[in-house]
């Protein structure tokens, strides 16, 4: 049973419940993911599957990855990734693993990279309240005194600073799968996962 998969998020719309509320969901295109490999517990200590995600051209695959998508009679992937499974001997290689995996109700979290945001201030990085807003404060959005006097004479190690933000792997937990629409590969989300439109996302079952 594979509680884990991977997929690409489409983007945010308003989905309408039974009882006539609107409320925001994320949807995300859900597989379809190929088993690319087997890992026993024989050959390489644990469990797994090897899946791949989103077709690629032969071109922009490395020779070592072509080799191993050799089983898959030309299939070329861009993204490959683990899950771990009880058994890997009940998946076979360049079987599919579609979005009927998951259920209206299921509760999941949702993994994916935080879109960046380049370099930030404290307060749009941190939330700082800044300096007042009164004439003549030149201490609107800077981070204040951030050092000790004669002792320890350094900034301590931690210490939040202006620097870059986003573009950091993030996890959003205790989400429900709202709609399910296999056919498509189709799932909405209540509420907002991390990433762009077109990252890649990991979603698991809790």
């Amino acid at each position: 049973m594979v509680k884990k998969l991977f997929g690409k998020k489409i983007g945010m719309t308003r989905y309408f419940l039974e009882e006539g509320d609107s409320v925001p969901v994320t949807v995300v295109r859900v597989g379809p993911c190929v088993v690319v490999r087997k890992k026993t517990l024989e050959k390489d200590g644990y469990e797994a599957i090897q899946v791949g995600f989103e077709a690629q051209k032969e071109s922009r695959v490395n020779k070592p990855l072509r080799g191993q998508f050799k089983a898959l009679g030309g299939r070329y992937f861009k993204h490959l990734r683990e899950i771990e499974v009880e058994s890997s001997e009940e998946f076979e290689v360049g079987q599919e693993i579609r979005a009927d995996i998951f259920s209206i109700g299921d509760i999941v979290c949702v993994r994916a990279r935080s879109k960046g945001r380049g370099f930030a201030g404290v307060i749009k990085r941190w939330g700082f309240s800044g300096g007042k807003d009164t004439h003549g404060c030149r201490s609107h959005r800077v981070p204040g005194s951030i050092g000790a006097s004669a002792t320890p004479s350094r900034v301590f190690k931690g210490k939040k600073l202006p620097g870059h933000m986003g573009t950091e792997q993030t996890t959003v937990k205790n989400l429900k799968v709202l709609d399910v629409r296999p056919e498509m590969d189709l799932i909405a989300i209540k509420g907002a996962v991390p990433g762009s439109r077109n990252s890649l996302v990991e979603i698991s079952k809790v």
